[in-house]
């Protein structure tokens, strides 16, 4: 197999874009670690320390919660347990042993107003026991591509083995969002919490971006704060057809770094075409063919959303498949053109033959065989 590698600079890219603000600097931020995604196709824009091992906190909570409503019903009256009434450290709802309430209500504790007692009575509903329920929170990282992740308890607590990455927990919401009670609940500003006895608690989102309105297009996800995680937000965001999810974790001024990414994401990011259809990416040699060789075309055109700062990064792969052998049929695939941006794809499209190349005639062979 062939291969050739390219480096597509930015002044060969095309911008289908209309003409947009001049190309910016990546955002600062404090966070020691940050991300930010792209919700639809999981393409990141902006990314410092994203894979190294961090304390998530509270953001624990999404797993727990995704969890609750795959595997429970939220109907269900779930009864509190003397375990699950005896969390007290941090953020609470005050739960009691022997306390009646639907699992809808708890799920709604832990994901808006972030208790901690809350998580383990929803992980001893689904799972019989929290420690069990962590192993089902192991497995589902593993399948949604959170590979440096471990999970040691439902709420964050600080723990040796507790831990997870920016990349990780923006894959882990990512997948979140595609839930609709999560998507609902994440991005309740205010709601009501009912026990079956008749008690009532009005709780609120502790995320201040999505409670004040103060940046357009916030629809969640999730704060989180211990003293060794430091201040920690997932955030999701939608303008028109773009969804961005941000990360930052042990961060100085949380709010402040997401609106950055943001920023940067909904106005620094452009769509930009890799290639147009039918578009020469090699001549490949043809043996035995009336021609010694062959345009190979693109099928189709491939376009891309990126931040401005990542253009010079891409890289073009062109992979030819075996040697070819006349006769050739226009349309015949011949390989591929892999898009590549620091190691990661970003796209590929086919490559075919633009034309045929028969096999010479009877007399162009003789002509050929005889040795003037």
């Amino acid at each position: 197999m062939l291969k050739k590698t390219f480096t597509i600079f930015m002044i060969m890219l095309v911008l289908l874009a209309s003409a947009g603000p001049a190309a910016a600097e990546s955002p600062v931020i404090t966070a020691s670690a940050g991300i930010l995604m792209d919700a639809a196709s999981g393409q990141v824009y902006y990314a410092k320390k994203c894979d190294t091992r961090r304390e998530p906190a509270s953001l624990t909570k999404i797993m727990t919660a995704v969890l609750a409503i795959e595997y429970g019903r939220m109907g269900d009256v779930v009864t509190v347990s003397r375990r699950a009434a005896s969390i007290s450290m941090g953020q609470d709802i005050g739960l009691r042993s022997g306390d009646r309430l639907t699992l809808e209500n708890l799920v709604k504790a832990a994901l808006i107003c972030s208790a901690n007692d809350s998580t383990v009575a929803i992980a001893e509903h689904i799972a019989g026991s929290e420690e069990e329920f962590i192993h089902m929170m192991n497995a589902k990282a593993l399948l949604v591509g959170a590979y440096n992740t471990r999970f040691a308890n439902t709420n964050g607590y600080h723990h040796p083995n507790h831990y997870t990455t920016a990349r990780d927990l923006a894959l882990i919401t990512r997948y979140a969002l595609g839930i609709g009670k999560f998507r609902e609940l994440v991005g309740t500003k205010e709601t009501t919490m009912r026990w079956e006895d008749g008690r009532e608690k009005v709780i609120r989102n502790t995320n201040g971006l999505l409670r004040d309105g103060s940046f357009q297009g916030v629809y969640g996800v999730k704060t989180g704060t211990t003293p060794r995680a430091g201040g920690c937000l997932i955030t999701a965001a939608g303008r028109g057809e773009r969804n961005l999810i941000t990360v930052v974790l042990h961060s100085r001024s949380r709010y402040q770094d997401t609106v950055r990414l943001l920023d940067y994401g909904f106005n620094h990011v452009v769509r930009v075409s890799l290639c147009r259809a039918a578009e020469e990416m090699d001549r490949p040699q043809v043996a035995g063919g009336v021609l010694p060789e062959v345009p190979a075309v693109t099928v189709e055109q491939v376009e891309v959303l990126l931040a401005e700062e990542q253009l010079a990064g891409i890289k073009k792969e062109i992979k030819l498949d075996a040697p070819l052998h006349a006769p050739v049929r226009r349309g015949q695939r011949l390989g591929q053109a892999i898009y590549k941006l620091e190691g990661n794809e970003l796209a590929r499209v086919e490559l075919v033959s633009a034309q045929d190349v028969p096999k010479p005639g009877v007399l162009a062979r003789i002509y050929n065989a005889l040795d003037f």
